[in-house]
């Protein structure tokens, strides 16, 4: 199938061409000419599938084929009590605010109006992008100028709106990126205070990796008699990434890393931590064992992490540590390894953070370095694959086999991880004067072994087990880098 068979207009088509696109993927495939027939569409698709391009490419079309007037500068009415000090009313002109993206972290927001100027340069559409961390005046002034496309995280979105700063009322299409991701991290009530600012006769276009019973929740509410596009299996990895667990105790698991790296067996990674704290801390850490390595998470401003982006994309650093949130819709071209230095404790996360590499075609590793605390959460993700992981020995970092684990618990909140309130009227719950907090009761740590999850069928040259003993044999680890195809991207 070629791009001219799904209807896109000649421009779009030189535009994919100069991209050095030449076959649509799966999900372009079968989404684009359902977005331009005006669906509502629930699409599933992993990460590097180009799910981006499934949404901007018709909807660039769309909003080209019938573009009103531009009107009149128009001056908002502020709303009493709420106009910040050195902020004016807006002002908006040129055409209305038309379509709506709504991503979960700053990158992915970035990432897709990126698109929307690429592939929107022969016949362009004014758009910008909305996200917390940075300055309102920028943002605010670029609204002003009336940008028929909003590129926003949910957060800063309603932030502007409080200000009477932007006209939501004549959107004409609204698109959720990443919707279980935005799930995860807590933006439910976000996302049904926005929809209740949009006008009810829209297109709505959800995209998601997977389609857990809260995403599909969601889409039931939100979208009306929705084309069902699933690209992959629920759940399921890219093909491309070969795994394995790597057994070693938590305090070795930093001077594991360095000896991964300085022995070649890895060579540029990006690397999953649990926290921001632990983030940082691992890659100063790893700057001081003489490793050029970088960190984005959270806590760092908007300029900094495209800073250490940029670093990471142009081989000025060599790992990139980044947390779960920090990580979710970076784009990055040719990444052969994926290490988890600790697991998620939200199991199909597993699955976002190896989608990083294997893609567009090429090959990629997932190493998961993996301690005693956190076998039950191997298990899980074993389950979940419907399968065993395979494992391997680092000679001198064999774990201690007489040790004993403090099992990780997960957090209360949305799919297991603890959401803690956003702001805006949000306030811990107050605890009774004189009383103490009751103590959680504390679990008798036991042995444990680094044996495949129960009624898991491993596959051929996996680890297998026997009584729930040690695994007797091992697949292992690559060695080498992978050949990468020249041209390829």
């Amino acid at each position: 199938m070629s791009f001219e068979s799904l209807g896109l207009a000649p421009e779009l088509l030189r535009a994919v061409a100069r991209e050095g696109y030449i076959e649509p993927t799966a999900v372009q495939a079968e989404a684009i000419p359902h977005v331009l027939a005006r669906r509502d569409v629930l699409a599933g698709a992993q990460t590097g599938t180009g799910k981006t391009a499934a949404f901007v490419l018709p909807i660039l079309q769309l909003l080209h084929s019938n573009r009103p007037a531009a009107r009149h500068p128009i001056r908002m009415a502020e709303p009493r009590g709420r106009r910040r000090l050195g902020t004016r009313p807006m002002v908006p002109s040129g055409l209305p605010i038309r379509c709506l993206v709504l991503t979960p972290t700053r990158e992915l927001a970035l990432q897709v109006e990126e698109f929307v100027r690429v592939y929107g340069k022969e016949r362009p559409i004014r758009s910008t992008i909305i996200y917390g961390g940075v300055g309102y005046e920028t943002q605010l002034q670029a609204l002003r100028a009336g940008p028929e496309i909003v590129v926003a995280t949910p957060g800063r979105l309603l932030d502007i709106h409080e200000q009477g700063r932007i006209d939501l009322r004549q959107v004409e299409i609204l698109v959720l990126d990443e919707a279980d991701r935005m799930l995860d991290m807590g933006f439910i009530p976000d996302i049904r205070r926005i929809l209740a600012l949009l006008p009810p006769r829209r297109q709505n276009l959800l995209f998601s990796a997977t389609f857990a019973d809260d995403v599909r929740r969601l889409a039931a509410t939100l979208l009306h008699d929705p084309v069902t596009v699933q690209v992959a299996r629920r759940n399921a990895p890219i093909e491309l990434v070969r795994q394995v667990v790597v057994p070693v105790d938590k305090h070795r698991k930093r001077e594991l890393l360095s000896h991964l790296i300085r022995s070649g067996r890895i060579d540029r990674a990006l690397v999953f931590a649990r926290t921001k704290y632990g983030a940082g801390r691992l890659a100063e850490q790893l700057a001081r064992d003489g490793i050029s390595a970088g960190a984005i998470h959270g806590d760092r401003t908007q300029g900094q992490r495209v800073r250490v982006l940029d670093d990471f994309k142009e081989g000025r650093v060599s790992i990139l540590v980044a947390t779960e949130v920090a990580a979710r819709g970076l784009d990055i071209d040719g990444l052969p390894h994926v290490v988890n230095f600790e697991l998620p404790t939200v199991t199909e996360d597993y699955v976002h953070r190896i989608g990083r590499t294997g893609r567009a075609g090429m090959e990629g590793d997932a190493i998961s370095l993996v301690c005693l605390d956190e076998l039950d959460l191997l298990h899980d993700i074993e389950r979940m694959l419907q399968r065993a992981i395979p494992r391997e020995f680092i000679p001198g970092f064999e774990p201690d086999s007489n040790a004993r684990r403090e099992p990780i618990h997960k957090h209360a909140g949305a799919r297991g991880r603890h959401v803690v309130p956003r702001g805006r009227g949000h306030a811990p719950a107050a605890r009774p004067a004189g009383r103490r907090p009751a103590r959680a009761p504390q679990s008798r740590p036991q042995p444990a072994r680094y044996a495949p999850a129960a009624r898991t069928s491993a596959p051929q040259g996996a680890a297998t087990t026997r009584d729930g003993g040690e695994p007797r044999s091992f697949m292992v680890l690559p060695g080498e880098r992978l050949a990468r195809a020249e041209g390829s991207s």
